[in-house]
C-alpha cells in the first residue's frame, strides 16, 4: 500500500487542515481502494500511475461531508481550494465550514471563486446547539430582537397572556431562509434574511 509520502509529486500543495478521511474506488483495479485516505493522499493521487480513481468523504469529519453532500466524487483540486479558503478565513472552525457550505450548496457559488471577503460578507446567522428545538428558540428570539426591536420591547414588557410569540411561524416566514444541519451530536441552524 502506497501512501502520500511514497507517491507525492514534488510541488503538490500541502493540506494543512484536518479534512477527515476519504474512501475511494480505483478504476484500474476495478475495486475499492483498500484503505482510507487522507486529504493529502487524495490530492497527491497520481491517476496515471496509480489508476483513475474517484473519492468521497468517509464521514469522520461531518463538516466536510456536509460541504460535499450530493456530489458523487470529490476532486483533489476541490480539497486544495477548501484548504486555501480555510487558511484565508483563519482556521477550520465549524462556522467557517457552515458558511462555505451555505455559499456552495444553497447559493450555488463555486468553491474556487470564493474568497475570505465573500465568505465573511455573507449575511448569514449561525446558531449551534445540541437540540434543534433549543437552537430554533434561541435563534427566533435573537432575530426577533435584532430585526424588530420596537415590537420586541413591547412583547417583552407585556403582561398580557394572549400576546404570544410563535417561534416556528417567525422562522418559517418568507422573510428568512432557514436550513437545519446535523453535524454529529451538534445541531446548526443557518438563517439568512431574504
Amino acid at each position: 500500500m502506497e501512501s502520500c509520502i511514497d507517491t507525492c509529486p514534488t510541488g503538490t500543495p500541502e493540506i494543512t487542515f484536518d479534512l477527515g478521511t476519504f474512501e475511494g474506488f480505483n478504476f484500474k483495479t476495478q475495486s475499492a481502494i483498500p484503505r482510507t485516505l487522507t486529504a493529502a493522499d487524495v490530492v497527491a493521487w497520481d491517476h496515471d500511475r496509480q489508476g483513475e480513481a474517484e473519492f468521497w468523504p468517509a464521514g469522520d469529519r461531518a463538516e466536510v461531508s456536509i460541504l460535499f453532500k450530493g456530489q458523487s466524487t470529490v476532486a483533489g483540486s476541490e480539497l486544495i481550494e477548501l484548504n486555501r479558503l480555510l487558511d484565508e478565513l483563519g482556521g477550520d472552525s465549524v462556522e467557517n465550514f457552515l458558511r462555505i457550505h451555505y455559499l456552495v450548496n444553497t447559493c450555488g457559488a463555486d468553491l474556487e471563486g470564493l474568497t475570505r471577503d465573500s465568505v465573511e460578507d455573507t449575511n448569514l446567522a449561525i446558531f449551534l446547539g445540541t437540540s434543534f428545538i433549543d437552537v430554533r428558540k434561541e435563534a427566533a428570539y435573537e432575530l426577533f430582537e435584532l430585526y424588530n426591536p420596537e415590537e420586541y420591547k413591547v412583547w417583552e414588557k407585556s403582561h398580557c397572556d394572549g400576546l404570544i410569540f410563535d417561534i416556528d411561524r417567525f422562522l418559517d416566514s418568507p422573510g428568512f431562509s432557514v436550513e437545519e444541519v446535523k453535524l454529529g451530536d451538534q445541531r446548526a441552524l443557518l438563517i439568512a434574511p431574504q
